[in-house]
């Protein structure tokens, strides 16, 4: 998956991309989020942020961890879903490729989880003195970042999450895919969202199962969020477009968000380039959350 140099630029908190979307409310979470149409017009009062904490919810649920059970959260990002873990009584780790962010996790909620700086795809030994031996996890939670690992990559986390998880464990991932098998190229021809987020390709949503089973695991649940996740929040980009490609439109949303005064003529033009790119893309793609056991009876799911 690389060290998280290259990756770090797409979370880097001065590129004009983040710094509107910090202006917009994005903090410690950087998900999509998940929207219902009755409260899809509250965003304009409140942000993206409890629409994205809806999304973490809803992943989070999906593992069904208990009190005590060690979890770890790959790709953690800033931290608030692991920490969330540790808060609701588990022995939660997070790792992360990005150093920036593993601090900024530490900082923030360092006397609630574990964090260290750690590849999921290529697991070391231990992570912040906690062994990683095999069989050792209850959970594993993966929430919009295994996008990032490219196909092998993805193969090789299915490998490391299944290695790690005792027998009964449970895997959730949840990721953007791709519609069909098309080249990357074909579904962002301006290669402005991979620049973006810094990722090479999307997996095709129907191949996950048969890599998981590969893997070993019993494939429990598969839930499609496109409609909440990408179709509502490409008609907020939409929206967020057509203000913003006017005088009188940029003027009404730095009223509504002040911060958003310190973009210049520039800035304005580069954010709704990319929006516009990510609205394509958003046609040809879906979210998915998978929900993967590892049999209790230690017979792999590819045996059976």
């Amino acid at each position: 998956m690389g060290d998280g140099r290259d990756l770090a630029r797409a979370y880097n908190d001065d590129s004009v991309l983040f710094r509107v979307l910090r202006h917009l409310g994005w903090d410690s979470l950087a998900d999509i989020g998940y929207y219902t149409l009755p409260t899809l017009p509250l965003v304009a009062l409140t942000g993206p942020v409890p629409f994205q904490r809806r999304l973490a919810r809803r992943s989070l649920a999906l593992l069904d961890a208990r009190p005590g059970q060690l979890v770890l959260d790959a790709g953690c990002g800033r931290g608030e879903t692991t920490a969330r873990l540790g808060a609701a009584g588990c022995r939660a780790l997070g790792v992360d490729v990005q150093p920036a962010q593993i601090d900024q996790a530490r900082r923030r909620f360092g006397d609630r989880a574990r964090f260290a700086v750690a590849d999921a795809t290529a697991l070391p030994r231990q992570a912040d003195r906690i062994p990683l031996a095999d069989g050792s996890f209850d959970r594993v939670h993966c929430l919009e970042a295994a996008f990032h690992f490219g196909h092998e990559g993805r193969r090789s986390f299915l490998d490391e999450s299944f290695r790690l998880l005792r027998p009964g464990g449970r895997l959730v991932l949840v990721d953007v895919t791709s519609r069909t098998d098309r080249p990357i190229g074909s579904l962002d021809p301006t290669g402005l969202v991979r620049a973006t987020w810094r990722f090479d390709d999307l997996e095709p949503c129907e191949r996950y199962p048969r890599m998981a089973s590969a893997a070993g695991f019993t494939t429990r649940r598969i839930l499609d969020w496109t409609t909440p996740v990408l179709h509502r929040a490409a008609l907020l980009c939409a929206l967020f477009v057509g203000t913003a490609s006017t005088r009188a439109g940029r003027r009404a949303l730095c009223v509504r968000w002040p911060g958003l005064r310190t973009l210049d003529a520039r800035d304005w033009d580069e954010v709704i380039a990319v929006v516009r790119a990510h609205r394509a893309i958003g046609r040809v793609t879906r979210y998915t959350a998978y929900v993967l056991d590892k049999p209790a009876d230690g017979v792999t799911a590819g045996a059976r």
